[in-house]
């Protein structure tokens, strides 16, 4: 990092959230739906129950913990968009937003003026050494490169830590903050906001009961934003000179990328196009399309990666993300298990239309199809929003009253989930325990782009490739001069 504190973020322009309606709310009812102080916790190592990682207070120091009644004090960095909705959420379940951090101060303005009380910062260090006492949790809404360096700085300081997805914008850096989580034993959340609804309990419910057979296969995808992922066009322009515009520290934004001049076709929305600062369709939404057969399967680190791509040349176009791409993952067996497909179309590739479908169900165009060996599951994005079985004569056998007996806790959303797991000593439901692996899968597809037409074999326990030495390079790619994790 550069000697004096300096800060980096910027923010992440907000897509209207795709609906999150339970697989049907009228399947299964939802079981639930002062100066602040300061104490010290213990944490575990904690034991899995249902998804939700609960933390003994018996071992491990941890972070400050609160008191069941009291207020975070949260601070947000990167809040001009989807940062900005994070702490809306988290500001209209009573917490307190105490400080702001970003360095364009022009698209951030509508936020710095809702929270008038709370001081603003460029630099998050500088409003970690001045604040540091006052925040309990930091809520990161960055671009997708500078997330890892802003959650370590965080959890080093003892901060719980809400980050948005994908947890980091490479493959080393999501291992390093998973064992930094576990280290500084501090509550971490990804932001996949569907992980905490009704929807995607109810689908590993449905897995776990045998309502659709051994699951073999997962067709997930999504066609939408099209001209914000593939930035094609746009290369011809990357040439056109700009100067950076006044209250945008652009030196900052950048924060550990490679220097590139300023470009407003980056700064401050298209960036998750661009492959230095982004990672593309699929980094943008497999943690919300897959999140539910993750889960429910248990499904870790694939064992392959195999990329299509149509007008798409890696040499040409590396700098952005293809028009069309089919990528599949191949996960192995595990215990029970048996292997699992999992096949991610994007762009101009939809979800194929699947055998069996009858004339009312329809393909999902941001979601997922299960396929069991009795039948599927089809689902939209963001926890399973819309979801139902197929055929008709087993979404009859198992909803209602017959419906499989609730295994996993409902409870009132990922941002309580996150706070109450801070106030009360437990982890929250998607940390990075969950969230890195989660986001491995979208990063380990984005290094398949790069080599389309070939399969490349992933080896977790050595995190690398063991067949293609020009693929592990893009797995912890270097930090601009000054920066470190």
């Amino acid at each position: 990092m550069p000697p004096a504190p300096r800060c980096l973020d910027s923010s992440i322009p907000y897509f209207p959230s795709l609906p999150m309606s339970n697989c049907m709310s009228k399947l299964l009812p939802r079981d639930s739906q002062s100066p602040i102080t300061r104490r010290k916790f213990l944490f575990a190592t904690g034991a899995s129950v249902a998804g939700f990682n609960l933390l003994s207070s018996t071992a491990l120091k941890g972070a400050a913990r609160l008191s069941p009644g009291e207020k975070l004090n949260v601070a947000g960095i990167g809040i001009g968009s989807r940062g900005g909705a994070d702490l809306e959420e988290i500001a209209k379940l009573g917490h307190n937003i105490v400080a702001l951090c970003d360095v364009d101060e022009n698209y951030a303005a509508k936020e710095f003026a809702k929270y008038p009380a709370a001081k603003r910062f460029t630099d998050y260090r500088v409003m970690l050494d001045r604040m540091g006492r006052e925040i309990d949790g930091l809520v990161i809404g960055t671009p997708d490169h500078t997330h890892a360096v802003i959650a370590m700085e965080a959890m080093r300081r003892g901060k719980h830590v809400y980050c948005e997805k994908p947890l980091a914008h490479s493959v080393h850096d999501i291992r390093a903050l998973m064992a930094a989580a576990q280290k500084h034993k501090v509550v971490t959340q990804l932001g996949n906001q569907g992980h905490s609804s009704d929807a995607i309990r109810q689908v590993c419910e449905w897995i776990w009961a045998g309502a659709i057979g051994q699951v073999h296969a997962i067709h997930a995808g999504c066609d939408s934003y099209k001209q914000v992922y593939c930035q094609i066009p746009n290369l011809a322009k990357l040439n056109e000179p700009h100067d950076v515009p006044k209250g945008l520290d652009y030196d900052l934004w950048l924060g550990p990328a490679a220097f590139r001049p300023y470009s407003p076709l980056w700064v401050p929305w298209n960036w998750r196009g661009w492959m230095p600062f982004g990672t593309g369709t699929i980094g943008d939404w497999i943690c919300h399309v897959i999140d539910p057969g993750f889960w429910a399967l248990e499904l870790d680190a694939p064992a392959t990666i195999h990329a299509e791509v149509s007008g798409y040349d890696p040499a040409k176009h590396g700098l952005t993300y293809p028009p069309a791409a089919k990528i599949t993952f191949e996960f192995p067996a595990r215990k029970a298990r048996a292997p699992v497909k999992l096949v991610w179309f994007d762009g101009n590739n939809s979800i194929p239309r699947p055998e069996g479908f009858g004339p009312d169900d329809k393909v999902p165009g941001v979601g997922a199809v299960i396929f069991g060996s009795k039948g599927m599951i089809v689902h939209g994005s963001h926890g399973a929003g819309e979801c139902y079985l197929v055929p008709q004569e087993l979404m009859d056998q198992y909803s209602g009253k017959n419906a499989p007996a609730q295994k996993i806790p409902r409870i009132k959303g990922h941002y309580w989930d996150w706070a109450e797991a801070i106030r009360s000593g437990r982890q929250a439901g998607s940390p990075f325990s969950y969230g890195g692996p989660l986001s491995q899968v979208a990063l380990l597809g984005l290094i398949g782009i790069r080599f389309p037409g070939q399969t490349l074999h992933w080896n977790e326990a050595q995190a690398k490739f063991t067949d293609n030495p020009a693929a592990n390079p893009f797995l912890n790619p270097p930090y601009r001069k000054g920066w470190r994790l």
